[in-house]
């Protein structure tokens, strides 16, 4: 499984599931925003990951542990694209297209360097 689309269509049909097991337990799903501070969560989990990682602190679970926050992290940029009504694989890729513009006119502003 490697197209986008493929990977976000996996991830809605966990986001029906989490709607399904919180109406039911708590009365109600979570809002957009809810799921944004379930994402800022995530990100600061994967930041002390990657700190253990590079021997900077302690963290259990080790590298299985990363890709699991990594994948978390994804599954909620897939999930908020599409509750705010994205086609991520287009603005990814116009993205991409305006980074690699800007940064490769930075690099040709620069002197060369000696290999």
């Amino acid at each position: 499984m490697t197209d986008l689309g493929e990977l976000q269509q996996r991830a809605l049909r966990v986001s029906d599931l989490y709607d399904e097991l919180n109406q039911r337990g708590r009365g109600r799903t979570w809002t957009r925003e809810e799921l944004m501070l379930g994402f800022v969560g995530d990100v600061g989990d994967l930041a002390k990951l990657v700190m253990a990682a590079e021997g900077a602190r302690h963290m259990p679970g080790g590298r299985d542990a990363l890709a699991h926050e990594l994948a978390d992290c994804l599954w909620s940029v897939l999930v908020l694209a599409r509750k705010y009504d994205f086609d991520l694989a287009a603005e990814f890729g116009r993205t991409m297209d305006q980074l690699e513009q800007h940064v490769t006119a930075m690099i040709a502003e620069l002197p060369a360097t000696e290999a």
